[in-house]
């Protein structure tokens, strides 16, 4: 397992979240050359979730936090399957507006 996987599993694990299982997918799969990382978790409870882990230096604003999102809709059509729960492990400065557009949405943000 490497070490980011294992960074982002103890992390959700601070909150309380487990899940039986993590599929990474990438970015490309979607058209996408950002540089985050998107997985695919099962909780113990089966129902599926969308991790999404985004690393950079620089702040993310509305703009990026609506393509951010856009990936889960991604993900439910690449699994053919509902996503209801939704969570954003985000190693970044975050924009108030972004913060807010990802709790509107029902997006769990972990800083």
């Amino acid at each position: 397992m490497s070490s980011l996987i294992k960074e982002i599993i103890e992390r959700l694990q601070e909150e309380k979240l487990i899940f039986k299982s993590m599929t990474p997918i990438s970015p490309k799969e979607f058209g996408s050359r950002k540089k985050i990382d998107i997985y695919l978790a099962v909780d113990l409870q089966k129902y599926y979730a969308c991790i999404l882990h985004v690393v950079k230096k620089s702040r993310i604003l509305s703009k990026e936090a609506k393509e951010l999102m856009e990936f889960h809709q991604k993900l439910e059509i690449y699994n053919e399957s509902k996503i209801t729960k939704k969570y954003i492990y985000i190693q970044a400065p975050l924009c108030s507006k972004a913060k807010a557009i990802f709790k509107e949405a029902k997006w769990v943000v972990l800083l």
